[in-house]
């Protein structure tokens, strides 16, 4: 193939992708209760996180823009609508890396794109269930002052329900990336177990980047980022035997 056979394949690559995000998308604009009920679940105190014993947590949430919930609307399916279409994106990508493979590299990194989407809800499950609810807990229950009341608005929520939930989920795209690096001979099971006395101070700095930074709700991501950093090791080591 020429250089521009490959753009055009690339360009029919992201229009079939788009065209599943925005299909996903309008779905879920036309079903809109769902969507909303499960978005602001982690906001009432019948969320399972919030039923653990000495436990009591909700939350009520204000909009002071004009037209902050029809976006919020928009934004909300949108993403939601990339979450449900993601592995098909995934399966678009590998049509297109696939002829550019060699044989023992193409089965490999089949390997990888399919791990990719089971790691990408993995992800997206635990930062609605336990890393979202404890950043909720925390910043609604802090305070400098008795004399300021937090009230949380629509847009902030938002923006800590992407980071939490949409984020996470491609934080755990890690495996599958070095699952590729070392299907190319770029890693090897050794550099991973020699950068193991790092990693774990790398995972910490992320889950403090990413949650608040009180210890312990770092540490509730900071465990299953490191867990899968030994899962990788693993992976190097299944594919270089």
């Amino acid at each position: 193939m020429s250089f521009w056979d490959h753009i055009e394949a690339l360009r029919g690559t992201l229009f079939r992708s788009v065209l599943a995000v925005g299909i996903a998308s309008i779905a879920f604009l036309c079903f809109p209760k769902p969507l909303f009920q499960a978005v602001f679940w982690p906001t009432r105190s019948d969320f399972p996180l919030y039923r653990l014993p000495g436990v009591d947590f909700s939350m009520d949430l204000i909009n002071i823009e004009l037209s902050a919930q029809f976006f919020f609307y928009l934004k909300v399916a949108v993403l939601c609508g990339l979450v449900i279409a993601f592995p098909y994106v995934v399966w678009e990508i590998w049509k297109f890396v696939a002829p550019a493979l060699y044989d023992h590299e193409r089965k490999a990194v089949k390997k990888a794109f399919g791990l990719s989407s089971g790691l990408f809800y993995l992800g997206v499950a635990v930062g609605y269930f336990v890393v979202l609810p404890v950043c909720l807990m925390f910043f609604v229950n802090f305070s400098v002052s008795d004399a300021i009341v937090n009230t949380i608005s629509l847009s902030s929520y938002m923006s800590l329900f992407t980071s939490m939930v949409f984020l996470i989920g491609l934080l755990f795209e890690f495996p599958t990336v070095i699952l590729v690096l070392s299907s190319i001979g770029v890693l090897t099971r050794q550099n991973l177990k020699q950068w193991r006395k790092y990693a774990f101070v790398i995972v910490l700095i992320l889950a403090a980047l990413i949650t608040p930074s009180d210890p312990f709700s770092m540490f509730v991501l900071a465990i299953p980022l490191y867990g899968l950093f030994e899962f990788s090791i693993l992976l190097c080591r299944d594919i270089r035997q």
